[in-house]
Order: structure tokens, then sequence, then C-alpha cells
């Protein structure tokens, strides 16, 4: 029995040694942190002349509709004189105008520049060219300007520690979100975001923020009452048996006898550290201009809005 039971156990251990070893893959080390709808139709910021001279001249059906999208023909202002070939691929573009905001001390930040679309080209003549929408993120115009694409590589997921709320300070440049796209004022997880920081402040694409405010701010709607009731409130106390015109929410007054002035929250917050922060979500740099920075927003904590705090990690 014994030589049996050593048979046994040797031919088990066998059989597991020719077992092929499984590599377990995580999944989210290989995907992309932008999907294309966010690479190439997120928009930009920039101090640069926008190129006006090439743009979308007409329409296979224009004479039925004035709105454009995936899969229809139209005509841009480029042909053989501008070299241009079949297969080619354009990017439509749609400047929006000068971009005023509060959410910044840079002052001038650039123009807004909405990506809207890619051509692409199906037939060439002299001075025009017979393009097909390949995809739209927004109806595409008649007079939208048509640029080459500019390929643009985007980050990976990476194994990253969980989101470090109470984390101090990289020291690292910081910024604000002055605009999202879509005039959106609060965005969560893959939403586009725009942010005063560009190439004069280093950043990169690929580089993740830390999205944060001021500890106490960023209240988007203001109570209906004061921080406090009343610490003295007729109605309290029986009109036979009352000990005193006290609330049972009565607030701490300050200094060492009653007669002091009540604590309030601002009087509390006045001697504290002014560099506490609430962390409230994460970013990633998608596109760099000269003095802005496009981000999709990757993680967040709770709502994310124009104005809140971003700093390199």
């Amino acid at each position: 029995m014994l030589f049996l039971g050593l048979s046994v156990f040797a031919a088990v251990s066998v059989a597991q040694s020719e077992l092929k070893p499984t590599l377990v893959v995580d999944a989210r080390r290989s995907m992309a942190i932008a999907g294309a709808n966010n690479l190439y139709c997120a928009g930009y910021v920039q101090t640069a002349a926008v190129n006006v001279d090439n743009k979308i001249v007409g329409a296979e059906n224009e004479q039925d509709q004035f709105v454009y999208s995936q899969n229809q023909n139209m005509y841009i202002s480029m042909g053989a004189n501008k070299g241009v070939q079949v297969g080619d691929v354009f990017t439509v573009i749609r400047p929006r105008g000068k971009v005023r905001t509060r959410w910044t001390n840079k002052g001038h930040l650039g123009y807004y520049v909405q990506e809207v679309g890619a051509l692409e080209v199906i037939r060439v003549k002299a001075e025009v060219s017979v393009v097909r929408v390949r995809t739209s993120c927004e109806t595409i115009l008649m007079g939208d300007l048509v640029q080459p694409v500019q390929l643009r590589p985007t980050p990976m997921f990476e194994n990253r520690p969980a989101l470090d709320l109470f984390g101090d300070p990289s020291g690292k440049a910081s910024g604000r979100i002055f605009m999202a796209r879509d005039s959106q004022e609060m965005v969560s997880r893959d939403q586009i975001v725009y942010i005063d920081l560009g190439a004069e402040d280093n950043v990169r694409v690929g580089d993740y923020l830390t999205v944060y405010r001021r500890l106490g701010t960023g209240n988007l709607f203001g109570p209906d009452s004061d921080e406090i009731i009343s610490s003295r409130d007729v109605g309290f106390e029986s009109s036979k048996y009352g000990g005193g015109r006290y609330s049972n929410q009565a607030p701490r007054v300050s200094g060492e006898t009653s007669n002091g002035q009540v604590v309030r929250i601002a009087d509390t917050v006045s001697d504290r550290p002014n560099n506490l922060r609430k962390v409230v979500g994460e970013a990633v740099i998608l596109n760099v201009r000269e003095r802005t920075a496009t981000a999709v927003i990757t993680r967040t904590r709770q709502e994310i809005h124009t104005g809140d705090m971003v700093e390199v990690q």
C-alpha cells in the first residue's frame, strides 16, 4: 500500500509539472485612456492664428440639407493644385471665439477651436476634392475649416495606487479648469476639460493631474438658513418649569464666560493652515498647446466643475 501511495503521488507530481502556467493579464494595462471621440474630437484652446485657407465649400445634397454627418459626400477647396491625393484624411475644425473666463490669472489664453469630424478624399479634381465624412463628432457645416490630421498618441492605463484624498501638494505646476467641452459646468469620468497649463508650464501629454479645491469651498448651492440657530429662542421651554431660554442646539460662545460672541465656522477656520485642500478627482493631459492643455477626467471622488484646481502629480 505504501508503494502504491508513492506511485500515485509521483504520477500526480509529474502531471502537475507538465501543466503550463497561466498568465493573468490586467486588461486595463492595454487599454487606451482616450478613445477616438475624446482624442480627436476634444478640441483645444490655442493662441496661434488658425489657418482659414482650406474649408468645406459644397455638398452632394446641399439643395436638401445644411447639416452633414457620417458617410455623406462633400467638397473641399483643395485639389490637385494643393497636392491632395485619394485616401488623404483631413480633420474638420470650427473656431468658436476668444476665451474669456474668470478661472485663470494668465490673462489671454487664446481661441477655442472645436473639432467636429474627419473627412477622407475619394475623388480629386483640379481645384476641389470630393470627400466622404469618415466620422462626425458634431454636425458638420459648409464653411467649416479643413486641416491635415495630426496623429495624437493616447496615454495608456497604468496600475496606479488609490486616489490619495489627503496627500500633500506635489509642488509641481498648478492651474485651474477654466472650461469644459460642450459648455458643461459639472463633469465626471471620461469627459473633456481645458486647463490653463500649457507648453510654457512644461506639461506634457500623459501627465497625471490631481483635481482639487480649497477645503470648505465648491458648494454650488447656497444654504437657505443661517449657519446655526439662535442660542436663545422663545418656545423651547414651558412657561411654568422653564430653566432658561436656551435651545438644545445652542452654539458655543467664545471666551471664558457666557457673555462672549457665538463661535462660527469662519472664526474656527481662520487659525488653521490655508493650504488644506479637498481632492475630488484625477485627469490626464491629452493635448498641449502654448498656454493651455486639453485633459480627460479619469477618476472622480465627487462632481468636478469649472474653477477647480489641478496640479501635476
